[in-house]
């Protein structure tokens, strides 16, 4: 199991490319790296995806992408890793998460985590440190700020995996991390989900093709 205090502390593969250095072919030892300049207005200004694009969300999630997908940060393949989607789908049902990580590499070590019991130790540690309830609480309150600009508030101003209080999902977590630096569970979930080791692109051209003419 792994433990969610914070001690270990993963060590990146050498042989994997620098971050920023543009898409690669692979395989890469640690393909998802944080991205330093992430901010809620750099995730607000990603354009909604094309129809390719959203051919290539679709595939990693194996259903059609929802809610007007922007990607907002990307693998070394340079393929979508986190979108952005509208608070609200076209029926007007409100979207659990304004970011949705679509990388299945990560689905599945954040998964392992998840698995592993992980949130378990992570809530006990947010009920018993103020300074991180109060960063998480934080976060929540520009989470939802950010949310609400993006269209009609939802009612009740709801947080996203449990936020402001709990943790239920550390998949909204990480994403909401990666897209815009901003939340302190998506950093510890991120840390702990990484070096993410991909064999290669998680798409291929035909998979692309196949869900453009869906």
């Amino acid at each position: 199991m792994i433990s969610p205090d914070g001690a270990s502390d993963p060590v990146r593969d050498g042989d994997a490319a620098d971050a920023g250095s543009g898409p690669v072919a692979g395989p890469l030892a640690d393909a998802v790296r944080a991205d330093p300049q992430a901010s809620y207005e750099q995730a607000g200004s990603a354009p909604v995806s094309g129809p390719r694009e959203r051919a290539i969300v679709s595939a990693q999630l194996g259903r059609p992408a929802r809610g007007e997908p922007a990607v907002v940060h990307t693998c070394a393949f340079g393929l979508p890793t986190v979108v952005r989607v509208s608070p609200r789908l076209e029926d007007g049902t409100p979207f659990p998460t304004v970011f949705w990580l679509s990388c299945p590499v990560m689905r599945s070590r954040v998964g392992t985590l998840e698995a592993d019991h992980a949130m378990v130790g992570l809530n006990q540690r947010l009920h018993e440190d103020p300074e991180l309830a109060a960063e998480y609480r934080d976060s929540h309150d520009r989470y939802v700020a950010f949310r609400d600009a993006q269209g009609d508030p939802l009612p009740g101003d709801p947080g996203a995996g449990g936020m402001p209080k709990h943790i239920k999902c550390l998949h909204v977590h990480a994403a909401h991390h990666l897209a815009t630096g901003d939340n302190p569970i998506g950093a510890w979930t991120v840390e702990h989900s990484t070096p993410a080791p991909c064999p290669g692109p998680c798409v291929c051209e035909d998979e692309i093709d196949g869900w453009m003419e869906r």
